[in-house]
């Protein structure tokens, strides 16, 4: 046995991401669009520097991106060459409804990503759609305070309705929220929350916790209800932490981290808080602000399969002062035995095995790897082209680490989507120069670049690695 015969391959982006046309098709402007590039960026995403507008002096990626919005049929054809079965996007929120609130939405939006749909089918690549990947319309932030406020369910209640409804028979595998754990580490860009002062971080937090986790559940009732194929995902952050040492205050460290982290897809598969988050509560003085029947709504609607993205795994210590590192936002204590990329994520494959692993066990429901990849400086020559060894050393491994999982250790696996299939804007820095792709967008980080778009050696490495369904790996 090795990978399953309708297993998915593809890869994955973002709409703030890569779309661009940020006011284009009547689009409306969103939270993701005035995250600037820069020193700000972080103060920004997290809440702590309020910016609801453009302001001079600062670079927007996300205003042009690289440009997909114009550019999608000439990439889905590449994805398309390289023989992909999924293809994982998400919808801007703003494109459908330009403010949030209105009661009917925007055609035009609509049309775009039904073409979309459309041309993925020509290719036979099956959509995988992300509804919301930290998209919020500024309006819903300006007036009602992001998913701070509960009227926010109802606005999403009616976006995905209109969704589920459109495209059914276009898309059978949606998400809910992406990285919806993300919610605690950049708030802003994870839920449209800014703090003012003086305000209970800890309970705007969990308040808008518990608004997106009932939003979600509401998703899944509805999707099921128009359309009863659908199959419909969370999607969390993950990376199973490891104690420091076998000391057991370590050990209870690296227990605790993985609580936190998987907090909110406890409640989005078993349909209840759990206990250790209900102890939590109690002793932060944070009631559940549990309205009608979300209990039950929590219950009886929980997600069909479990989806993640993974990068690296992490390290917990108990009051231990060790060097720090980076990973997809989540600082980390460096681990000893294992290797960088050049912005510090730790590359550990057998992290991925074990993290399924976790996740299988806990949950028991089918997992789906929605992203995995190496953000790298690549070096491309006057065609665009990039000798990305290093890229492919780091799938091949994940690949092979995945496959372990399935074959030895009997995980159940849909599918495998690596991010950033073709370049793109990163969403922890801003860059464009922190490449992932197999595609080379000609782009740098202050915004100039042709935006052509040319074949890197892992192009045909990936291409090969589909054909095989994940045999041939060299």
């Amino acid at each position: 046995m090795s990978f399953p015969k309708n297993f998915l391959w593809g890869g994955a982006t973002a709409a703030n991401q890569c779309e661009g046309a940020y006011d284009e098709g009547g689009r409306g402007l969103a939270n993701v669009d005035v995250i600037p590039h820069g020193s700000e960026r972080w103060k920004i995403a997290s809440g702590e520097r309020k910016m609801f507008d453009f302001e001079e002096g600062y670079y927007y990626p996300a205003k042009e991106a690289i440009d997909m919005y114009h550019h999608f049929k000439e990439d889905i054809a590449l994805f398309g060459e390289m023989g992909f079965k999924t293809y994982r996007l998400s919808i801007a929120w703003s494109r459908i409804f330009p403010k949030g609130d209105e009661e009917e939405p925007n055609e035009e939006g609509l049309k775009f990503y039904e073409d979309l749909f459309k041309e993925c089918h020509k290719y036979g690549i099956e959509p995988l759609v992300t509804i919301t990947h930290f998209d919020c319309p500024m309006h819903l932030i300006k007036e009602y305070g992001g998913w701070r406020n509960r009227k926010m369910i109802d606005f999403y209640k009616n976006l995905v309705t209109v969704l589920f409804t459109r495209y059914k028979g276009l898309v059978k595998y949606w998400l809910t929220f992406n990285e919806i754990n993300m919610l605690i580490h950049a708030p802003f860009m994870g839920a449209g929350i800014c703090f003012e002062e003086g305000e209970d971080r800890y309970q705007i937090l969990y308040t808008a916790a518990h608004h997106e986790l009932v939003a979600s559940a509401w998703a899944t009732k509805i999707g099921h209800k128009i359309d009863p194929e659908n199959k419909i995902g969370c999607m969390l952050a993950a990376g199973s932490y490891y104690p420091y040492s076998c000391r057991p205050e370590d050990v209870f460290a690296a227990l605790k981290d993985n609580h936190k982290n998987y907090f909110f897809i406890d409640v989005q598969s078993k349909g209840a808080y759990p206990n250790y988050a209900l102890k939590e509560f109690e002793r932060n003085g944070f009631e559940i602000p549990y309205k009608e029947n979300d209990q039950e709504i929590l219950k009886e609607n929980t997600v069909d399969f479990i989806s993640f993205s993974y990068y690296s795994s992490r390290v917990s210590a108990y009051q231990y002062e060790s060097e720090k590192t980076a990973g997809n936002i989540f600082e980390s204590v460096k681990n000893p035995y294992l290797k960088a990329s050049e912005w510090g994520w730790q590359i550990d494959p057998m992290g991925l095995r074990i993290t399924m692993n976790d996740l299988y066990d806990r949950y028991q429901k089918p997992l789906f790897i929605v992203e995995n990849g190496l953000g790298a400086k690549d070096e491309a020559d006057e065609s665009g082209y990039v000798e990305d060894d290093y890229r492919i050393e780091y799938l091949r491994e994940h690949i092979k680490a995945m496959k372990d999982a399935i074959e030895i250790d009997g995980v159940e696996l849909l599918g495998y989507t690596t991010w950033g299939p073709i370049d793109l804007v990163s969403a922890s820095t801003g860059e464009m120069s922190k490449r992932y792709g197999f595609i080379y967008v000609d782009k740098d980080d202050e915004g100039k670049g042709s935006l052509r778009r040319s074949k890197k050696k892992s192009f045909e490495w990936y291409k090969k690695v589909i054909a095989s369904n994940g045999k041939d790996l060299d």
